[in-house]
């Protein structure tokens, strides 16, 4: 059977390198074995290893892809589904924890990272494809360009390590950039040492003026007379740690509440 075309306006580049698919795979079942979701199987290359798991769902919006996936394997229909997992419920497939893989298309790749932050009570293991650039700025370190928003957030809830890079030639068609594979496992955090809700707008803003120091990017946040003289309002955003972002979070959170 031949596999389905590529459909380029979906930023979707097909993985053809089996030992790279089976190096994706093993790197998630060796860390996992909740059940399971994967995000854009296309032609099927991991979907293959992982269709007869007992607790296993495949999603995708290319209605080709699912066409094809459902005939070459007719007895688990059930288990290939039509759909938007930006949009979808998990509630309705899962009860409890699961894991994510997928080899994930380019122009969503971070809004799959920012619902699996939506879901990080339930999402213990993230094993994916992002195209490099994207893959470095999530596991990156504080005191370079690349660490940002997606850096901070990510890193507040899940140990993030940097597995191995895929060269254009191992899909089809290739793309222009270099694509990297990373592990996503959360950590001991249940919760953060400050308000949640504005440590991500705190970590937002800080990065939307990524040049200037933390006193005038989050001037929006601050009221007249806030005390700024703590030494974090004199960095740029880079180069604050998750903890120090929780800190200036508390700060923030106690001089508003005192305002």
């Amino acid at each position: 059977m031949q596999p389905v075309r590529a459909k380029k306006h979906l930023g979707q580049h097909f993985l053809k390198d089996e030992q790279t698919a089976k190096n994706i795979v093993d790197a998630l079942l060796q860390s996992t074995d909740l059940p399971l979701i994967e995000i854009g199987p296309g032609t099927g290359v991991l979907t293959k290893h992982l269709i007869e798991k007992e607790k296993f769902f495949a999603v995708d919006i290319d209605t080709e892809s699912i066409e094809f996936l459902k005939k070459t394997y007719p007895k688990h229909q059930a288990k290939i589904l039509y759909g938007d997992f930006l949009r979808m419920s998990m509630d309705n497939l899962f009860a409890d924890k699961f894991a994510i893989i997928g080899n994930f298309p380019y122009n969503i790749s971070s809004q799959i990272m920012f619902k699996v932050l939506d879901l990080r009570t339930k999402v213990d293991v993230v094993v994916g494809m992002f195209q490099k650039e994207v893959a470095e700025r999530i596991a990156e370190k504080p005191g370079t360009k690349t660490y940002g928003i997606l850096s901070v957030l990510l890193q507040a809830f899940y140990d993030i390590d940097y597995l191995f890079t895929v060269e254009p030639s191992a899909f089809i068609p290739p793309p222009k950039v270099k694509s990297a594979v990373i592990k996503l496992k959360r950590n001991n955090t249940q919760k953060l040492n400050c308000d949640e809700k504005l440590f991500f707008i705190v970590v937002k803003t800080s990065f939307n003026q990524r040049r200037k120091t933390i006193r005038n990017s989050v001037k929006p946040l601050l009221h007249d007379g806030f005390d700024t003289t703590s030494k974090l309002f004199d960095k740029r955003p880079e180069q604050l740690s998750v903890e120090q972002f929780v800190e200036l979070t508390k700060i923030i959170e106690q001089q508003r509440l005192t305002a």
